[in-house]
Order: C-alpha cells, then sequence, then structure tokens
C-alpha cells in the first residue's frame, strides 16, 4: 500500500518532460500519457524508465482517469509537466504514503513562476491542488479546471512544489487561447449563451480581481502583465462560445 505511480499528462512539453520526469524519480511507476504531442516530447520521455501511453485528448479530467485506470500502485501523484516535486515535498510524500491518518489524499500548495519571476500575489497566493491520492477513492472531474472528487478526508502538505507554467508572454497566451477554446466548448455544450455583459464588464472586473484585489500590484509589472493576462483568457473563451452559438469554429 506505499507504492506510488507518478502520471504525467503532455503535449508539446520537450522544454519540461526530462527534468518532470527526474522530479518523480521516487515513484515505483511512472506514466507518461502524452496527446500526440508533434515536437520531441516522447523521444525525450523514451530517454528514461518510463511508460508512455499515447490518447487523443479530449479533456483534462477524462485523460488523468484514463492513465489512473492504468497505474499498478494504489498511490497516484499528478505531476503536471510545468511542476517540480521538490525534495521537501518529496519528503512529505513517501511520509504520507508510510502513515495517511485518515486522508484518502493531499493538497500541495504551488510556487508559482512566470517569465522567469516568482509571482506571490494576483491569486497565487492561494493555489493549491490535490497531486497525492488513493486510486481508488479518488476521481477527476471537469472540463478545463479539473478538481479531484471524493467522499472522504484530504491532508495538506506544508511544503511547495515549483510550478513554472509559462515561459515567456507567448507561450503564456498560447496557452490561454487552448484553456479558451475548451471553456467555451464547455459552456456552449451546457446552453449558455453570450451578450455584451461578457466582453465589456466581465474582462476588465478579471484583471482588477487579480491585480487589485488580490494584490497582484505588489509583483511589480510581472504582476500586471499577469493580471492583464487573466482578464484576456475570459475575452478568449467568450470570443470561443460566439463563434460556437454561430456555428463558426
Amino acid at each position: 500500500m506505499t507504492k506510488i505511480t507518478a502520471i504525467i499528462p503532455t503535449l508539446n512539453e520537450e522544454i519540461h518532460i526530462e527534468a518532470a520526469i527526474k522530479s518523480v524519480h521516487f515513484a515505483d511507476e511512472i506514466i507518461v500519457i502524452d496527446s500526440y504531442s508533434s515536437d520531441k516530447t516522447v523521444v525525450l520521455a523514451e530517454k528514461h524508465n518510463v511508460k508512455i501511453i499515447k490518447r487523443k485528448f479530449d479533456d483534462f479530467s477524462s485523460q488523468k482517469n484514463f492513465a489512473i485506470d492504468q497505474a499498478k500502485h494504489p498511490w497516484i501523484y499528478i505531476l503536471d509537466a510545468d511542476e517540480r516535486v521538490t525534495p521537501e515535498v518529496e519528503e512529505e510524500i513517501l511520509k504520507a504514503v508510510i502513515d495517511p491518518k485518515d486522508y484518502v489524499g493531499f493538497y500541495v500548495r504551488r510556487s508559482f513562476y512566470f517569465a522567469g519571476k516568482n509571482i506571490n500575489y494576483g491569486g497565487c497566493q492561494s493555489d493549491k491542488v490535490v497531486r497525492l491520492f488513493l486510486k481508488k477513492e479518488c476521481r477527476y472531474e471537469g472540463v478545463v479546471h479539473e478538481t479531484i472528487k471524493t467522499n472522504e478526508q484530504l491532508g495538506f502538505f506544508k511544503n511547495k512544489i515549483e510550478h513554472y507554467s509559462y515561459k515567456n508572454y507567448d507561450h503564456y497566451i498560447s496557452k490561454m487561447n487552448h484553456y479558451g477554446e475548451l471553456r467555451g466548448k464547455e459552456y456552449f455544450n451546457n446552453g449558455k449563451k453570450v451578450n455584451l455583459y461578457h466582453f465589456l464588464i466581465k474582462p476588465p472586473a478579471r484583471f482588477v480581481i487579480h491585480y487589485v484585489i488580490r494584490f497582484g500590484f505588489l509583483d511589480g509589472f510581472q504582476g500586471f502583465i499577469f493580471a492583464k493576462a487573466q482578464a484576456y483568457g475570459v475575452y478568449v473563451r467568450y470570443i470561443k462560445l460566439w463563434l460556437y452559438n454561430r456555428n463558426v469554429k
């Protein structure tokens, strides 16, 4: 009951994949589930002792749940390719699987890096995700911002993992476009409509939330750009919804 399968979902993550794999070297099994990357992600992953599964991407929850079903071991550690497990968190993971107490999974907080700078505010101060959990007790739900669902208790690790989500502004915008596409499609499937409110009010409101209310201004210029990018992501999702409603993809 102490063995761990680490799962790394990938799509064109050649700049991250090897460091990500090394980051979970403590796992008894490592699965890379790849959405048919067009770069060197798979080639680089094959240099390491990992199991590679190729699966067409439909949504984040389905992709991760599929990989979880292939895991040999009871404990799952999910690692996004742009995350790194620190030695301190590794120690907490290994202790948790030996003595989880009454917990079936654990939240871990993340140190967020944007364009080479650690972003401490703008909402990042409350960033936490479930990364370690028991396979039989937990499943993912949600199309874009997938979350772990369980009827049992979840604990917290004290230390943080590192999150290098965006190497530069262009990379960030490309991800915002991708997430916007997925969110717009989700809204469309749920029968949502769009109006001027979604374009004129919601994006500026999102900027204010991240830059002012969540103290993004304390991160300097990077905090300003981060908040602007978050607002852009909101704008994109409603553009995509508007296009879907007009049968234009």
